[in-house]
């Protein structure tokens, strides 16, 4: 084989850091952001919070007037240059130093300091252990078994588990346990939902009742509502079973539920959408977020020393074009979120003049298509980002979703408007005779117009977390 020389030409596209950082700020959180912007302001001593009312496209502005253009083929950073000269001739003034404002009142405590904190399911178990006259060794054994209770305030370990930890008989551990079920909060450390409520029974001093007998040999039917079932086997009136079945329903299933405290997060809109005379306007949420600048002081350096092999003049040159890219590009991503957002609006106008049930169908290439971006940016675009509005608080990727297919003139309806139409439909069923799967799609069929499947309508209704006719229906 010989050795030759060909000369090809070809595109290549070329993912350069400041593409991919780009790339990275669109996808973020709001909380993500936050951070980001917060650890690049330690990193990079040119950058600083604008406490002033200058704005962010003014300070962008200036820098790109004022810089040399570069090889748009490649945009590699290490070939941009400025015109440091034009681009600090405005920019020269005095630097003002504030001193730093010290508080020589008392040290006061801190916020954190001041709130109260509820006791845990834990705390409150063991604190009523240790005001209960048993010997040291039971103590042992009950911490060891409060230690096993989970959040819903069941024992999670078995018996024979707690003996062998603890090196005593196995009844022991059991008298133990039977003194720590009748604590509060009714019905904690039962290992079952049948020990939970029948446990509930006992303090309630319900035994040998109705409402025992249920409990005890017909939960099964209890949970299907087969009261009929439960009634011919116990010999018992059908208002008898429904009365004892209303009891039953007072009765808490996880006794730890009041001491549990989920983690909240707060969505903070990323979008505001405000209906006005000329239609509706996108407006993006600015709250929480510091604008950035390129430090005044840093520019007067950099300005005065004209030394480009000074190692100062380069360092200062590298962190002023970081900073610099940095600024555009949370400019650009707050365009792309603005413009995906109008695009949507423009998209749903039903939605937002009506209300939820008036949802379209929409994809990812509807609104790409629309304002000549790619899939990929609008998914980037649309993740963990919030719109906020008349009608509530949405993720903007709710907006977009599937059709289902109609017989009438309105071609297809969203799947999350067949949500809500489902959901209003099983709010006004009758309770004593509520609408099986099949009976849904023949009603959607004849008052909607909708072609939909008894398996999609199971679908839709387990999501709805709505439960079977069977378990609607009730006798009183």
């Amino acid at each position: 084989m010989k050795t030759r020389m060909d000369l090809r030409l070809m595109q290549k596209l070329v993912m350069t850091p400041q593409l991919q950082q780009a790339i990275k700020l669109l996808q973020l959180s709001r909380l993500e952001l936050q951070q980001t912007i917060s650890q690049t302001l330690l990193e990079n001593p040119l950058l600083e919070e604008d406490v002033t009312l200058e704005s962010v496209e003014e300070e962008v502005a200036t820098v790109e007037n004022n810089s040399v253009e570069t090889s748009t083929a490649t945009e590699r950073s290490d070939e941009m240059e400025f015109n440091w000269e034009d681009y600090f001739q405005e920019e020269r003034r005095e630097w003002i130093t504030q001193e730093s404002r010290t508080d020589s009142s008392e040290e006061r405590p801190s916020y954190e300091q001041t709130l109260s904190k509820k006791d845990s399911l834990e705390e409150y178990l063991l604190w009523q252990l240790a005001l209960s006259q048993i010997s040291e060794g039971e103590r042992v054994i009950g911490e060891l078994m409060i230690g096993n209770i989970d959040d819903d305030g069941y024992l999670r370990v078995s018996i024979d588990e707690v003996a062998t930890t603890a090196r005593v008989p196995v009844g022991e551990v059991e008298k133990v346990l039977n003194f720590i079920q009748e604590f509060d909060p009714p019905g904690v450390g039962a290992r079952d939902l049948k020990e939970c409520l029948l446990i509930q029974v006992r303090q309630l001093g319900l035994q040998g009742s109705l409402v025992e007998s249920i409990l005890r040999d017909y939960l099964p039917e209890l949970e299907s509502k087969r009261y009929p079932v439960i009634a011919k086997r116990l010999g018992v009136s059908l208002e008898e079973v429904c009365h004892a079945a209303k009891v039953i329903e007072g009765f808490e299933p996880k006794p730890g539920r009041p001491f549990f405290t989920p983690t909240r997060q707060v969505m903070i809109p990323d979008i505001f959408v405000v209906k006005t005379e000329e239609g509706y306007q996108v407006l993006l949420s600015e709250d929480g977020l510091p604008r950035l600048r390129v430090s005044p002081y840093y520019r007067r350096l950099l300005s005065e020393n004209h030394d480009k092999k000074d190692a100062t003049h380069v360092y200062l040159e590298d962190r002023l074009r970081s900073a610099v890219w940095v600024i555009k590009s949370i400019e650009q991503r707050n365009r792309t979120i603005c413009r995906v957002a109008e695009s949507i609006v423009k998209f749903q106008q039903d939605f937002f003049e009506k209300g939820l049930g008036h949802l379209k169908p929409l994809v990812l290439k509807q609104v790409a298509e629309d304002i000549a971006m790619h899939e990929s940016t609008i998914s980037r675009a649309t993740t963990n980002k919030y719109l906020s509005c008349s009608h509530g608080l949405f993720e903007l990727k709710y907006f977009f979703t599937t059709g289902i297919s109609t017989s009438g003139e309105g071609g297809e309806l969203s799947s999350d408007t067949v949500r809500e139409i489902l959901r209003q439909m099983v709010a006004a069923e009758d309770p004593k005779q509520p609408l099986t799967d099949q009976e849904i799609v023949v009603r959607l069929h004849q008052t909607h117009q909708i072609e939909i499947a008894r398996r999609t309508i199971a679908k839709y209704r387990t999501e709805l977390k709505l439960p079977p006719a069977n378990k609607r229906r009730k006798y009183f």
